[in-house]
């Protein structure tokens, strides 16, 4: 993977201006530039292990990674998947300073632009930035709730439906027990619909 690091900077000032009605400054650049750490992080290497606080939430600029609990008999439950523009990391662990009840992972070659809660907080002084997070916030708030309401209201079937038409990618790149388990449901379960589905398109 090519270490680009004024790519990633350019990834990050695009989603930003993006997402603001406020233009960013020279000043601005520099100051986002100096709060955010470039690193990588390898296939199936930890970016925060349950028991640890979250220290830093991370701007993915390439590669995918993966949020899970590991419950009492071993069996991992996957919460979320993170992509290319999205944030990682525990917002309990790194809001609250406590330790975290997950583990977080890369599932690929990762790329990140990472922030401590400090230096978080010392860009509260950048417009743009305070826009930004805002929206995050709300945005972040609206997936959470619609996720609850497919557990709640959805039967597997429709859930992974769901899945297929909001976020094909996690389909196209975790494998297949990852997607049972971030679904609810046991992979055997998950072969049984998707086998079914190609039998419904064969038949039409």
């Amino acid at each position: 993977m090519n270490w680009n690091i004024t790519f990633m900077y350019d990834s990050l000032f695009t989603y930003i201006t993006d997402r603001s009605t406020t233009p960013l400054k020279e000043s601005e650049f520099e100051l986002i530039k100096a709060a955010l750490i470039p690193k990588k992080i390898r296939k199936k290497q930890y970016f925060l292990q349950s028991g640890d606080i979250c220290k830093y939430m991370a701007f993915i600029v390439k590669g995918a990674m993966r949020q899970y609990s590991v419950d009492d008999n071993g069996n991992e439950h996957c919460i979320r998947f993170f992509l290319e523009t999205w944030w990682a990391g525990d917002r309990e662990s790194y809001n609250m300073l406590v330790p975290s009840s997950y583990n977080i992972d890369a599932w690929e070659e990762t790329d990140v632009l990472a922030i401590t809660k400090s230096d978080h907080e010392r860009l509260n002084c950048v417009p743009a930035w305070l826009e930004m997070k805002a929206k995050l916030e709300i945005n972040d708030s609206i997936a959470s709730q619609k996720r609850l309401n497919t557990f709640i209201s959805l039967t597997a079937v429709q859930r992974y439906y769901e899945l297929q038409k909001q976020y094909p990618e996690f389909v196209r790149r975790f494998p297949q027990h990852q997607i049972a388990s971030y679904l609810g449901i046991t992979k055997e379960s998950l072969s049984r619909i998707r086998k079914q589905m190609v039998q419904n398109r064969s038949s039409i």
